[in-house]
């Protein structure tokens, strides 16, 4: 054996510089869409709530944020989040989110994940059957429930923020496609719903239409954000605004799911699970429409194939609407452990995307 082969093997640990920043997350994924869990090494945020913090990240961090989830540390799908104190005692922890845009709103594929890590973890203690954990978010608390069974996880569901219809069957031209039919509804976070049965698209829902559905599903959010003036959540004004654009198939899918998604939201970014927050929102939309009822659950599957399901716990007057309160049902897994070094000589410390 070589000298230079017995020192690999001997010595594999590199030990960064005093002056280097670091960074450690885990890493995990659900139904596909990956969670960058940020656990270490992250500058302290200020502020007295999940929105403060949102804002002063965005203010004086948002470099960190694309050296974490921009090239070549992630990808122009990468998803992150950070954890930090709740809004008051009464809550477990408070979370962010990131992704190649900015700090969305909501993201259910996130609580399920860090609801999952939490059991993994023993951050709480654990129990047989439901672990319940009240998460606050940028648009609100959210409470989870991790079902665990012989000691191992066996699902998470959630429920989600008030989710309410704005407008049914609203109509948009976009450059490409001429006349747009949409439904607009929030479940944490805005988004317009688009019917391919309701639409004459030349393209479908599979993952060989990926780029397709994202140069259209961005074309069609600027074209209804331009147009639709009735983004506005009755309460944040840090919450009004269009995410994204999430296609459906409503027809029985082979799989024998009763519908599935696609959403492009961000910069382009399209989500490999069926989008708690989409799937919350469509909740919404199927209540207005009388086409699901309290008992009822939908099985929504994914780009992936990946399944949520979607079902009601209850309904409140939310400011101006009459909301929802959706359950969403998904599972997560752990994919790995990183310490991301930061060398301030390195010109692409910050990141880059090269889509």
């Amino acid at each position: 054996m070589s000298k230079t082969y017995k020192n690999i093997l001997s010595n594999s640990n590199f030990i960064p510089n005093k002056d280097w920043l670091q960074i450690k997350t885990i890493d995990m994924h659900t139904g596909g869409e990956p969670l960058r869990v940020i656990v270490e090494g992250f500058p302290e945020l200020k502020g007295k709530s999940v929105l403060d913090y949102r804002r002063f990240c965005k203010e004086n961090f948002d470099y960190l944020r694309t050296t974490l989830m921009f090239e070549p540390r992630g990808h122009a799908d990468m998803y992150g989040c950070i954890l930090l104190p709740p809004n008051d005692d009464e809550g477990d922890f408070g979370i962010i989110f990131l992704h190649n845009e900015g700090y969305s709103t909501m993201c259910g594929h996130a609580i399920i994940a860090i609801s999952t890590l939490a059991i993994e973890m023993n951050w709480i203690e654990v129990k047989e059957g439901d672990n319940i954990l009240k998460i606050d978010a940028p648009c609100g608390r959210i409470t989870s429930f991790t079902k665990v069974k012989n000691g191992k996880i066996i699902g998470v569901r959630f429920h989600c923020v008030p989710s309410f219809v704005v407008g049914l069957d609203r109509t948009v031209e976009v450059d490409g496609l001429g006349k747009v039919t949409y439904d607009l509804a929030y479940g944490g976070a805005f988004y317009a719903y688009v019917d391919l049965a309701k639409n004459n698209f030349d393209f479908d829902l599979n993952a060989e239409s990926y780029r397709t559905l994202i140069s259209k599903g961005m074309d069609i959010k600027h074209a209804v954000m331009e147009v639709d003036k009735e983004i506005l959540h009755p309460f944040e004004k840090d919450l009004s605004f269009l995410y994204g654009t999430i296609f459906i198939d409503n027809q029985k899918q082979s799989s024998g799911n009763d519908s599935k998604n696609v959403c492009v939201f961000a910069e382009g970014e399209v989500d490999r699970c069926p989008t708690g927050s989409g799937v919350s929102g469509r909740i919404a939309i199927h209540k207005a429409r009388k086409e699901i009822d309290y008992g009822e659950t939908i099985t929504i599957e994914s780009i992936t194939n990946s399944v949520f399901k979607g079902s009601i716990i209850s309904e409140e007057d939310y400011g101006s609407f009459t909301a929802v309160i959706p359950q969403v049902e998904g599972t997560a897994h752990i994919t790995g452990m990183n310490t991301f070094v930061i060398d301030p000589n390195d010109p692409m410390k910050n990141g880059f995307i090269l889509r």
